[in-house]
Parts: structure tokens; C-alpha cells; sequence
């Protein structure tokens, strides 16, 4: 028997809402509208945009590239981020956005597991590629994407690709082992869109996008900005100097934040005309602790939820309704047709206010993630017994609002980076005078969290360690959002009967000193 949708499902995505057609429909209907801009003064109609999306998808086209093709990116925040990615998108191609940071070890496992052949590369970090070009068993060539399109004429007669098409593949955290590349679908994106409010953005308001183009933030910036008729404000990175300015120059009315960015706002000085500013709604997640405050002192509504590369975004505040300073939102109710449990280790159901992990699934195709690429081990654990397992420790309370609570998978979250534990330890274990190394987040001040790692010595070096010299030793090959801010040096790390590291005894301290990079 067929199951019968709930009232105002769709079947499937329809081809108007998939970006790259949206961005082209616009294009046809009002190619002078303004679309992108940046905050050194660059502009981009809807018509230039897509007319340069067209002219990168020929240009990759004569360099070989073909539906299926996985092509390696590493770029700043830049306008050609978004045509490089959604001239790919027309090819059927997939783009593999890496951290700017990547290197060493973590930069040869993503660019190798991903298969790519082409790699398009900003010079600022062609020297991270040149350290492991060696190791990069099927990559063919680095190319610089300035002048890449130079003389290319607009590639014709493409269609464009379906809601069930890949629309990119971005690594997330490794948990137990290294980082995956998460396949995720044209319609698993849209639903980062859809959690915003109906009135989060109107005609030709500016979106800010302050959030990295590898993330999916970047990639749902410029969605939620096409999606309303909007523009896109692309900043590099967060400023927290030049915050408040863009806000003004650009008259934002949109931005979404991580909650160390807020947290960050917060510690400004406190002026008279904090709220004389023209910006209206602030997506946050998680919310800061004053969240009322921050409201308040700059004029702001402010609304939550929370998501993941693999799952999109299941959990959302009533629009601009907080039902408290620490829910991060109610299951949202339509299409897709989310389903949460909160559930014990053998996938039982829990009831309120129990401590369990957050598994997830869908109604509809294509809205959850296609898997880990080229990982199918890790797949199959992920989505055992017919759920998406988040490895999120979650409680719900009687009311149906959903609070995060802590990471049962073994990950760190560090301003709005996922950190694998795992591979933070690979990096140490690497420093000759280290024997064994935990990594765990502790509590920042600033919220999330902080890389704490706990080392034990080899024999004939415990009296000749310096934490601030194994800090130099990483910062060589390590990416900078991954260098410890904390080291202990312990005797022996506390294991289970089967030897794994119990890492909650290691959150609560001990007595043996701990050494902080940042005092």
C-alpha cells in the first residue's frame, strides 16, 4: 500500500527551487538586479552571475571535467567561490570545498579519498598543496582560478541538475577515524533554506555572509539569499572590527551566526546607538547565554535551530520565538517529513528529560544525506536500522523543545569549527616525546569549546617537556583552528577493560596542572 503524504508535502523538490535553476530564472527575469557583492567593492547582477556560471562550466568542461567528477576547491570567501561551485553543479559534476586550513596529513587523506583529478587552488594556499603534492596519488593538475575563464565563451544547451543531484560533498569531522566527505543532495541544502522565518528576508534585502564557503553556512548563504530575491554580502572571514560597519554600509538585514560570533559582539563596548543599525534578524545557533540581552542592545529579533551537513537542519525555534534561552527549537513540522528520536544505546525510544543520542530520518528522498563518500563502512554505521545516528547527546521536554547537551561521538567544536578528536591526536602522537594523547574539548569562555590534549610521556623525556615546544612542533603542519590551547602531562590515561580511553574522566581536570597556551 502506498503511503499517503501529509497535507502540503510535495513529492519532490521542484526544478525552480534548485539553485542553479533559481540563480538562472532570476537571471531571465531581471539580469540588472544586484545579486552578489563583496566587502572590497566587487558587484554581480543576477545576469553577470549567471552569465559567469555558464562560462565556468565550459571552461571545466574543456579541461575534462564530466558528470560524477569530484574537483578539489580551496578558496577564500570570494565571489568566483560560488561560480567555480555552481559552474560544476551544471556539469554534474562535484565540487569538494576544503577548510583553508587543511594541511599535512588531513589535506593528502581528503584530496586522495575524494578522488579528485583537478584541483582549483587560490595562491594563498598553494604552498599547503606544494608540501604534499607527492602524496597526491590521482590529482592531475592545480590550476589558479584567476584567468581561468578568460576568453570563454557561456557554455549552452546544459540542463540543469535535479533536486536528487549532488550538489557537494564537504568533509565534516572524523570521529573515530578520519574526516568523511558527506554527498549531499540538492534537496538535503534546500532545507537550511526553508528553516528560515517567511519574513527573514525581502526583495533586494542584503543577507550577510561572514561564514566560510567550505562550510555549509557559505553554501546556504547565497541559497537563502537567491531563494527570497535578495543579495548576498560576502565578508572574507568575521570581523569583530568590522562588524557593526559592513552592517550599516551595506544595509543588512540578515545575518546568521555561530554563537561565539555573538558572544564575541557582546564583549564590545556597550555605545549609545548599538541599536541605530539596520539590521533586523539574526539566525544564531547555538543562542548565548544572554541572548535577551543581545536582543535588546542592538535591536534584533532572533531565532535558532540545529542542523548538520549530514541531516540539514531538523530542529528550528517558531520563527522568531524562543521558547527558552537554551532549546535549540521544536521538530519542524512538513515537508520533508523529519522524524527525531531521542534513544539508549540499542536505539530504544527515550522519554523526556533522558540523555540520549539524536537519531534522525525523513519522509522525503533526497533530504538527508547520500552517504560518506567512498567510506562504506561508515555509511552503513551512520544509518543503522533505518535512522541517520547524529552522535549528539540530546533530551527533549514535555513541551517538545529539543536541548542539546553534549557530544556522545568523540568531536570538538571550536568557533564554528568541527574538530576530530582523532585526528588532533595523530598530529601530537606524531612529537617524539609523546607516548599516548587524548584530545577532548573543555568549556571556552566564549562558548563551545576549547582543544585540550592530555599526553602521556615517553620514559627519557618527562623531564625535558615543554608544552610551548610541542605547540612550535604542530603549528609547521597543523591546521590553525586545530593547535591545542590546553596540555596536561599525566602519568596514564584512564581505559575501560577493553582499553579505550574514558575521556569523561579526562573533562573533569584532575589535580595535575594544566598548561594554557593563551596565558
Amino acid at each position: 500500500m502506498g503511503r499517503l503524504a501529509p497535507a502540503g508535502f510535495v513529492a519532490v523538490l521542484a526544478q525552480e527551487h534548485v539553485l542553479p535553476s533559481l540563480i538562472a530564472d532570476r537571471a531571465a527575469a531581471a539580469p540588472d538586479r544586484l545579486f552578489l557583492q563583496d566587502t572590497d567593492g566587487r558587484e554581480l547582477t543576477y545576469g553577470q552571475m549567471q552569465d559567469r556560471i555558464m562560462r565556468w562550466a565550459a571552461a571545466l568542461a574543456a579541461a575534462g571535467v564530466g558528470p560524477g567528477d569530484t574537483v578539489v576547491t580551496m578558496l577564500p570567501n570570494r565571489l568566483e567561490s560560488f561560480e567555480i561551485w555552481l559552474g560544476l553543479s551544471w556539469l554534474r559534476a562535484i565540487e569538494v570545498p576544503l577548510n583553508t586550513a587543511y594541511r599535512g596529513p588531513m589535506l593528502e587523506h581528503t584530496v586522495n579519498n575524494a578522488g579528485a583529478r583537478l584541483a582549483i587552488v587560490a595562491p594563498a594556499y598553494a604552498a599547503q598543496f606544494a608540501e604534499v603534492r607527492g602524496a597526491l596519488t590521482m590529482l592531475e593538475r592545480i590550476a589558479e582560478p584567476d584567468g581561468f575563464i578568460d576568453g570563454v565563451a557561456p557554455a549552452t544547451g546544459l540542463d540543469p541538475p535535479r533536486y536528487c543531484d549532488i550538489a557537494c560533498m564537504i568533509y565534516t569531522s572524523g570521529t573515530t577515524g578520519p574526516s568523511k566527505g558527506v554527498l549531499m543532495p540538492w534537496a538535503e541544502l534546500f532545507q537550511f533554506v526553508t528553516t528560515m522565518p517567511a519574513d527573514a528576508l525581502g526583495p533586494d534585502e542584503a543577507n550577510y555572509l561572514c561564514l566560510p564557503v567550505f562550510h555549509v553556512s557559505g553554501k546556504s548563504g547565497i541559497y537563502i539569499a537567491a531563494h527570497f530575491d535578495g543579495r548576498l554580502v560576502v565578508r572574507d572571514m568575521f570581523s569583530l572590527t568590522e562588524f557593526w560597519s559592513d552592517i550599516r554600509r551595506f544595509d543588512i538585514k540578515l545575518v546568521g551566526l555561530v554563537g561565539v560570533m555573538a558572544s564575541f559582539l557582546m564583549t564590545l563596548p556597550e555605545q549609545p546607538d548599538d541599536a541605530d543599525n539596520p539590521l533586523r534578524s539574526v539566525m544564531m545557533g547555538p543562542l548565548v547565554a544572554d541572548v535577551d540581552e543581545f536582543k535588546r542592545r542592538f535591536d534584533v529579533r532572533v531565532g535558532t535551530g540545529y542542523g548538520m551537513t549530514e541531516i540539514a537542519a531538523p530542529l528550528a525555534s517558531d520563527g522568531w520565538n524562543l521558547a527558552n534561552t537554551t532549546s535549540c527549537g521544536r521538530l519542524r513540522s512538513g515537508y520533508p517529513g523529519y522524524e527525531l528520536r531521542v534513544v539508549d544505546e540499542f536505539d530504544e525510544p527515550l522519554g523526556p528529560d533522558e540523555v540520549g543520542e539524536l537519531i534522525v530520518r525523513t519522509a522525503e528522498p533526497w533530504t538527508l544525506n547520500a552517504g560518506y563518500f567512498n567510506m562504506p563502512a561508515e555509511t552503513a554505521t551512520a544509518w543503522r536500522n533505518g535512522w541517520f545516528h547524529t552522535g549528539d547527546g540530546f533530551k527533549y521536554d514535555e513541551d517538545g523543545n529539543f536541548y542539546f547537551v553534549d557530544r556522545i561521538k568523540d568531536a570538538i567544536r571550536r568557533r564554528g569549527e568541527n574538530i576530530s578528536s582523532f585526528e588532533v591526536e595523530s598530529y601530537v602522537s606524531r612529537h617524539p616525546a609523546v607516548q599516548e594523547v587524548a584530545a577532548i574539548g573543555v568549556p571556552s569562555e566564549h562558548g563551545e569549546d576549547e582543544v585540550k590534549v592530555v599526553v602521556v610521556l615517553a620514559a627519557d623525556a618527562r623531564d625535558a617537556f615543554d608544552p610551548a615546544e610541542l605547540i612550535e612542533f604542530l603549528a609547521p603542519t597543523m591546521p590553525k583552528f586545530m593547535i591545542p590551547r590546553y596540555v596536561q602531562v599525566v602519568d596514564a590515561l584512564p581505559k575501560t577493560p577493553t582499553l579505550r580511553v574514558r575521556k569523561v574522566e579526562l573533562r573533569s581536570g584532575g589535580e595535575t596542572p594544566t598548561w594554557d597556551r593563551d596565558a
